[in-house]
């Protein structure tokens, strides 16, 4: 029969520690813990089923602004061994890692712990360090990662290279390379270049001439027929701290808060305090400007 998987809730704990004490002598996940990566944690538990009884979990926890997710944890019931549901549950843990912007997997492991090692080396894991001293017991934990993200499967079509002409169109130019990539006919000139300045920039700072802002390269790429998304971390308008005159300060809010005016009349939609998920931008197609 096969295994059921799905997210652990609350009321799987009193069968994860007794899991927990069938497959580990040390090292152990309390009650405490579980509720904790259920409830609160920025972690992904996953529980597998079969007959209705729990038969194995994974636990995969991750890092905020990183690339890494870790593999803390991963247990199969006495009763469930030899059906390739380390490898099923394996899998899982990678899925989610992706779903969370991770392109490496890490984890640790004994080295007396052959079966691990031979699940972990099979499924492409490769070891890269040790580290002393690691387990209740003060044995050394062998540490491996996988690339779980592959770049030829994500983006497969090419980035031309636009060479920007000016010390302040680094944004004009990286919007120029993303819209050829989508669009292969479209000429990148310096035209172009200075033309995206011009709609996207926040018209000046304490000297020079003045910055991008996203709401501008958004709204400049919107014009041009391509579907925009915009996610930012940062409410406000950029290049303030750049500039002293009060006056100045008061033009770029203006033209901070025209932007995001159109922005909102067009229907871009903006989404404030979000993780960029690169690898799914990428698989469906989307070239991001970060």
């Amino acid at each position: 029969m096969d295994f059921i998987f799905r997210d652990a809730v609350e009321t799987d704990v009193d069968d994860l520690l007794l899991l927990e004490n069938q497959c580990f002598d040390g090292d152990r996940l309390t009650a405490r813990s579980f509720h904790w990566m259920i409830r609160r944690a920025n972690a992904s538990l996953i529980v597998a089923e079969q007959v209705g009884k729990l038969t194995g979990y994974a636990l995969v926890l991750f890092h905020r602004g990183t690339s890494l997710g870790r593999l803390y944890s991963l247990a199969i019931a006495d009763a469930a061994r030899g059906k390739g549901l380390g490898g099923q549950l394996l899998q899982r843990a990678e899925q989610q890692a992706v779903g969370r912007d991770c392109a490496y997997l890490r984890l640790e492991v004994r080295p007396d712990n052959h079966a691990a090692i031979g699940l972990y080396e099979r499924n492409g894991y490769r070891r890269f360090a040790q580290v002393d001293d690691y387990y209740q017991d003060h044995a050394p934990a062998l540490r491996y990662e996988k690339r779980i993200v592959e770049h030829a499967r994500l983006d497969s079509r090419p980035v031309p290279y636009y060479q920007q002409t000016l010390e302040f169109t680094c944004g004009p130019a990286c919007l120029l390379m993303a819209m050829k990539a989508l669009h292969p006919a479209r000429l990148m000139d310096r035209a172009e270049e200075l033309q995206i300045w011009r709609e996207a920039t926040t018209v000046f700072m304490t000297s020079g001439h003045g910055g991008c802002s996203p709401q501008g390269l958004s709204l400049a790429a919107r014009r041009r027929g391509f579907a925009v998304k915009l996610l930012v971390s940062v409410a406000g308008p950029l290049f303030l701290g750049g500039v002293r005159s009060d006056n100045k300060k008061q033009v770029i809010r203006l033209v901070h808060e025209q932007f995001c005016h159109e922005l909102r009349t067009c229907g871009v939609e903006t989404l404030p305090n979000r993780s960029l998920n690169l690898p799914r931008l990428l698989a469906e197609g989307g070239k991001p400007l970060v």
